[in-house]
């Protein structure tokens, strides 16, 4: 019975590792997806208006605010959210599109877009 026991409580561990590596995976693929999009010009176009300060980050924008210290200006991370989800909320004469209002970007980009600029 212990070596069942033993055996179980091992196959749990092994599981619970397992799983939090895939989490780790699945946020490491949720940065690139934002990352992605932030950069692509045919998807979330951010880099026409706005800088962020990774070195992959080429010709990028001034007509919005710089995307840094995002944990800083967001210390509620669903703010951020809502604010690339839907932007004029805030301030009805802004020039950035209402990215999900407008389906522009699925759910699950404007989630990724978050992710990437959270990090700086």
């Amino acid at each position: 019975m212990r070596k069942l026991s033993t055996s179980l409580c091992a196959a749990g561990l092994l599981a619970m590792v397992t799983a939090g590596s895939a989490i780790a995976d699945s946020h490491d693929d949720q940065i690139a997806l934002g990352k992605a999009v932030y950069m692509d010009k045919s998807r979330g176009n951010c880099i026409s208006c706005h800088a962020i300060a990774d070195p992959d980050a080429k010709l990028a924008g001034n007509q919005g605010p710089p995307t840094l210290s995002m944990k800083t200006r967001f210390p509620d991370k669903h703010k951020l959210r809502a604010q690339i989800w839907d932007a004029t909320k805030n301030n009805p004469l802004t020039i950035m599109p209402p990215l999900g209002k407008h389906w522009m970007l699925s759910e699950e980009e404007i989630d990724a877009v978050v992710e990437y600029i959270y990090q700086f």
